[in-house]
Formats: structure tokens, C-alpha cells, sequence
């Protein structure tokens, strides 16, 4: 699976509205920092976790499932923190239950072929073991080639 930089960036850039799906209330979890991360980068994040419904995580409730929200909030992608063979029924709902969706985005060391070709053949884009963090901070500019943060660095006392 090889993305192009311009590929990644496009899809980043038409994104407005992100299901998360696994996300974690646990500050230190990464699902919990990505979507932080998306949400103070201007993207409206909708968690997606069974055992945190009916809770807010970054003013937006957090929904039981794919189905439970409404089809007034425009989901674009849906991003994807669970195991690999938890990913068919994940975009089966997403495919029956968002309307507007036109990516899924798997995590780092989430793929699923079957999945993905299913996905691809109802004409979304699918991104896997891919981080929209990363690829953000990367592909926007806050990233160095070694991973520091583009602000100004200095081991001054």
C-alpha cells in the first residue's frame, strides 16, 4: 500500500466531518490524542464507542455505533482504532448508515483487504495502517523528516 503525498493531502483537505470509531475517553490512549489532535485542527470528530455513549468528547456526543448518527452530520471519513478483524462490519454499517462518507481510514496496523475492496467498490477512497495525525502534521508542515515539531528547538537554559 503506497499513498502519494498529493493523494493523502486531498482527502485530508475535503474532510470536514470525522467518525471515530474506538475512541477512547483515556487521555493517554492514542485514539483519544488523535482525535483531540483533528478536533483543534478545525475537523468536527464524532466518537463511536459502546461503552462511552451519551458522553461528550470534544462537544460532540459520543455515539454507540455507526447507525446512531444522524445523517444530518455529514460524516466524510470514518477512522478506524480497532484490531484488523473488526473492520467488515465496521464498513458495512458505515457503508448502510453514512451517506455522504467518501473515506475509510484504517490506523497503524489496521488492514483488511476484503474490507477494502468492498469499501472501493461502492466508490470510497480507503486508506490503510495510516494515521491522519501523522500524515497531517507530516504533510501540512508541522513535522521535521525527524519527527520534531517545526517550532524553534533550543537546548539554551
Amino acid at each position: 500500500m503506497s499513498y502519494s503525498d498529493a493523494h493523502l493531502k486531498e482527502i485530508l483537505r475535503r474532510t470536514k466531518v470525522v467518525a471515530c470509531v474506538g475512541v477512547s475517553m483515556n487521555p493517554v490512549r492514542p485514539s483519544y490524542y488523535v482525535a483531540r489532535y483533528l478536533s483543534l485542527k478545525g475537523f468536527t470528530v464524532i466518537g463511536v464507542n459502546p461503552g462511552h455513549a451519551g458522553k461528550t468528547l470534544f462537544g460532540q456526543e459520543i455515539r454507540a455505533s455507526l447507525s446512531d448518527i444522524p445523517t444530518d452530520a455529514k460524516v466524510d471519513m470514518v477512522d478506524i482504532f480497532r484490531r484488523s478483524d473488526a473492520v467488515p462490519p465496521i464498513v458495512d454499517e458505515a457503508l448502510t448508515a453514512l451517506p455522504r462518507l467518501k473515506t475509510i481510514w484504517m490506523q497503524i496496523g489496521v488492514e483488511h483487504a476484503e474490507a477494502t475492496a468492498k469499501a472501493e467498490a461502492a466508490g470510497l477512497t480507503v486508506i490503510q495502517n495510516r494515521c491522519p495525525k501523522i500524515e497531517y502534521q507530516r504533510l501540512f508542515g508541522e513535522l521535521r523528516m525527524g519527527g520534531f515539531n517545526t517550532g524553534v528547538i533550543s537546548s539554551k537554559l
